[in-house]
């Protein structure tokens, strides 16, 4: 093992705003929609609205960070992509409980495996934008309909951001889980606090 710097300090900065930022949109939304009662449904929806917003500013952040500095470079894949995502699945189903070599190795050049890569580029480029989409379609309904929108369309509107939202609690429920799936339980959230993990040889 050899302890090596993977995670820059605004990717750290980015990762921990963002957790607490879709938490907070989660909470507050299934607060709205009566779920529990924490805040209260007022506050709860401008609260909500103001989270969303703030997810908007740090995702145009990130994209900025990614492109200057050539991190985006992370998310590409070579070679047989649907091979090397099995490979990852495979690790994880069964690899992992027999103590198996990773098929993929962390280093400061390459620290996403091929399963993490595709599934965090689909979560940004697809299912966050989705879901802001619809979230201001559904907050800007009125101003909508008086540009022309179909009014029947709240219903959907409403369904599908609805829909994300408990896709995006599957995945934060997975995300958590695979923290532990390091050489020890606390390894991998240690390294996105200090930005040093110990990666194999």
């Amino acid at each position: 093992m050899r302890k090596v710097y993977l995670y820059a300090r605004f990717q750290r900065f980015w990762h921990w705003m963002q957790a607490f930022i879709i938490f907070s949109l989660l909470v507050t939304g299934l607060e709205v929609h009566g779920l529990f009662e924490l805040l209260g449904y007022e506050a709860a929806f401008h609260v909500h609205n103001a989270f969303a917003w703030g997810l908007v500013l740090f995702i145009v952040l990130a994209f900025f960070w990614y492109i200057t500095t050539g991190d985006f470079r992370q998310y590409l894949i070579e070679g047989n992509l649907v091979e090397k995502i099995m490979m990852q699945v495979r690790y994880y189903m069964i690899g992992i409980f027999k103590n198996e070599p990773h098929p993929f190795k962390k280093n400061e050049i390459s620290r996403l495996n091929p399963l993490q890569r595709i599934t965090y580029l689909m979560l940004t480029l697809v299912g966050l934008p989705l879901q802001i989409i619809f979230g201001f379609a559904y907050y800007y309904y009125n101003e909508l309909v008086a540009l022309g929108m179909n009014p029947d369309w709240i219903e959907p509107i409403a369904v599908i951001h609805t829909l994300l939202a408990y896709m995006l609690i599957g995945f934060v429920i997975m995300h958590v889980y695979m923290t532990t799936t390091g050489h020890t339980v606390t390894s991998n959230i240690k390294a996105m606090i200090t930005g040093w993990e110990e990666v194999e040889e």
